[in-house]
């Protein structure tokens, strides 16, 4: 059963890295998930998997959906701190429903806990007729791309998203 749903101002997209496998618009076996920033705080992304995301036939791999929501979960940070990235520290998926191959699917997240050097978070995949289908809370190291990314990040790798956002979500 779907729970009851709620539509969500977008106030802006947030980029992407070339190569990653779930935001990269050059990765050619990527999601290509789209993330936008809400207006409560929370971020959600749009995507849409593919057979080679796939475990058994018709499903989405665990590991792409654990994937997909430690993204969202550690994206949230960068609402109100953009300069601030979640290296993943911990991250705990509950699957309550099969996700189906081919079909529009949405992450949200959102930070529930926040000290300067670590946050907590929790998210949700959804179906689209917007049933829970997987559930996770994480725990994420806050630190700056260049203490990650070795020489930080250039144009080329972190950039806009050619995507054009939708003005609401419903969520």
């Amino acid at each position: 059963m779907a729970r009851e749903r709620e539509q969500k101002r977008v106030i802006s997209q947030q980029n992407v890295a070339s190569m990653c496998l779930v935001c990269g618009d050059k990765n050619r076996l990527g999601l290509h998930a789209h993330f936008y920033n809400l207006e409560d705080g929370s971020i959600c992304a749009d995507f849409c998997t593919t057979e080679e995301h796939q475990s058994y036939p018709g499903r989405v791999h665990g590991g792409i959906i654990s994937a997909i929501l430690d993204e969202v979960i550690g994206r949230a940070v960068q609402n109100d701190h953009p300069e601030i990235w979640g290296v993943t520290m911990e991250l705990n998926v509950r699957f309550r429903k099969p996700v189906p191959l081919g079909v529009p699917l949405r992450v949200l997240g959102r930070v529930d806990k926040r000290t300067n050097r670590i946050f907590d978070g929790s998210g949700e995949l959804l179906l689209e007729d917007g049933t829970v289908a997987a559930e996770a809370t994480a725990r994420y190291a806050s630190l700056a791309v260049e203490a990650i990314a070795q020489g930080g990040l250039s144009d080329e790798d972190w950039h806009s998203d050619s995507w054009q956002s939708p003005d609401s979500v419903l969520i």
